[in-house]
């Protein structure tokens, strides 16, 4: 998809946010898909004055806050940087011409959405179902590069374990791995 943006004038901004800056609050309403040239960026969801990370985004990668883009209205969350991070924008009105315009970009945006939904499923499915030991196994085969990318206390959020829980489960796997 950013194949397409490329070839045309639809980038509407390119900028670079600082660690732990904010480029959406909870309450706001989201209007723009943003791309990740570099950095990582996580959505975030505040529960009681505890957070929550709930999604990442990290280099050429799309993130946006799914909830309000989709329905209109404020959005649950908040997109904060990790790191130091550029981003570019596109409009949602953009979007919606590249989709009456161009049956390519329409094929690629839907495909685009599905897997943004499939992958929040499967996430949901992980936080009901699954042992902490299961849920890091599954997102580690998933996305080997969010261990890369994201620093271990936000993966831990994610997770919904703590840090300590999450060192713990990554000694035990690799000395499981070192058995076999």
């Amino acid at each position: 998809m950013c194949v397409i943006f490329d070839d045309t004038q639809s980038w509407e901004s390119e900028f670079t946010i600082k660690r732990n800056q904010y480029l959406k609050r909870i309450g706001e309403k989201e209007t723009h898909v943003y791309f990740i040239r570099s950095g990582a960026i996580r959505v975030v969801y505040l529960d009681e004055n505890t957070e929550h990370s709930i999604r990442f985004g990290y280099r050429n990668n799309f993130i946006t806050l799914l909830d309000s883009l989709i329905s209109g209205t404020p959005s649950l969350l908040s997109l904060q940087a990790i790191k130091k991070s550029t981003i570019r924008t596109v409009a949602l009105k953009t979007i919606d011409q590249l989709i009456l315009t161009n049956t390519e970009f329409k094929a690629l945006w839907y495909a685009t959405l599905g897997g943004l939904i499939h992958q929040q499923m499967e996430r949901e499915i992980d936080l009901l179902t699954a042992s902490p030991l299961v849920r890091y196994q599954r997102v580690l085969a998933r996305s080997p590069q969010l261990f890369q990318e994201i620093p271990h206390k936000f993966i831990a959020s994610y997770l919904r374990m703590t840090p300590e829980t999450l060192s713990r489960i990554k000694k035990l796997d690799l000395n499981q791995d070192l058995s076999n």
